[in-house]
């Protein structure tokens, strides 16, 4: 087996997992459309109309859809982030992308554009892309004006201030709306997987593979970036042109993913460290496997937030999920990876 766009021989764990990658992600999606607090049948779902039926394919169905396309653009986005900052915690959420759209769909909400049913699965993942690509201008520009340039010290510094201020203004947002508002802006930050309607669920899919499509563009110029800035352009990579098309991709993938889901972390920072650790550092392998990894860790939690907590009647946020599993498992790759 050959990477792809080369003749050379996968490493076998890459080869391993790059075999393994289609057979996980169907079981984890076949696992979280059957599982649930309802025992559902699949004979009689097959059968024909019923119960059964509808909460197979209207109700679980779109949601684990939702997850999956989350999880695989997060995971993509975290990926090319650590590339072309060569910053092993570069991320949507430390570098300020994920704050500014949900800054922007934060806005939406307040307005009510949120509970628009014709307008809203267009007009709150456009805000929270617009979010997304403002804190991305404001990002790039702090890191600019620093001594350093554009490094990648530089970038998550202003990432980290961008969100601060993001967060400082939802908070504010949060204090001047309605109550009913407010604990919807609530609900939504926490960070929640929620059955989407149709037109909601294709709008997600599409920015996702829009933006993913640019970055597995970008994989094999992301291998040249890991170089560094210099050796990059001297092999013949116009730099700032694909740091402009990676943010530009990342940002439609993160607005349209937090515009639904919220803000769910860790997925972007574990899942490349994770992948790159079976298969090695070439972003033509990584990127995809981190795109399937993504889909089965995200699907995985949200099927775990539906199970271990029924017997209480209640479902935690998949984002209180992933933050309580990513943390410890970042420590222990942290532990074993001293270079990070």
């Amino acid at each position: 087996m050959t990477t792809p766009g080369s003749g050379r021989a996968l490493p076998r764990p890459g080869a391993l997992a790059l075999a393994a990658a289609p057979a996980a992600l169907v079981l984890a999606l076949l696992a979280a459309v059957l599982l649930g607090a309802e025992p559902v049948s699949l004979e009689r779902a097959l059968a024909g109309p019923g119960l059964d039926r509808t909460l197979l394919l209207d109700v679980r169905l779109p949601r684990v859809l939702l997850a999956a396309i989350s999880g695989a653009g997060l995971a993509a986005v975290g990926v090319a982030f650590q590339a072309l900052l060569q910053n092993p915690l570069a991320e949507p959420y430390v570098l300020g992308v994920s704050g500014g759209s949900a800054l922007g769909a934060a806005v939406a909400i307040a307005l009510g554009v949120g509970s628009a049913t014709v307008l809203g699965a267009t007009l709150l993942p456009a805000a929270a892309l617009a979010g997304g690509l403002a804190s991305t201008v404001l990002v790039y520009a702090i890191a600019r004006g620093a001594a350093e340039g554009t490094s990648g010290a530089s970038m998550l510094l202003a990432g980290v201030i961008v969100n601060s201020i993001a967060a400082g203004l939802i908070t504010f947002l949060k204090t001047v709306v309605s109550p009913s508002r407010a604990q919807q802006l609530l609900r939504w930050l926490i960070g929640f997987v929620e059955l989407p309607t149709t037109s909601a669920l294709l709008g997600v899919a599409a920015y996702v593979a829009a933006g993913c499509a640019v970055l597995l563009a970008d994989a094999a110029r992301l291998n040249l970036l890991s170089l560094g800035d210099e050796s990059a352009g001297t092999l013949g990579v116009d730099v700032r042109a694909v740091e402009r098309r990676v943010f530009f991709a990342s940002s439609c993938v993160v607005g349209a993913i937090v515009s639904r889901t919220g803000l769910i972390g860790f997925v972007g920072l574990i899942v490349p460290h994770a992948v790159r650790r079976l298969a090695g550092a070439d972003h033509r392998l990584l990127l995809p496997l981190s795109l399937v990894a993504g889909a089965v860790l995200l699907t995985t939690c949200d099927l775990l937030a539906r199970l271990l907590f029924r017997w209480l009647g209640t479902e935690p946020p998949v984002g209180a999920v992933t933050a309580i599993l990513g943390g410890p498992l970042f420590l222990v790759l942290l532990r074993r990876s001293p270079r990070l």
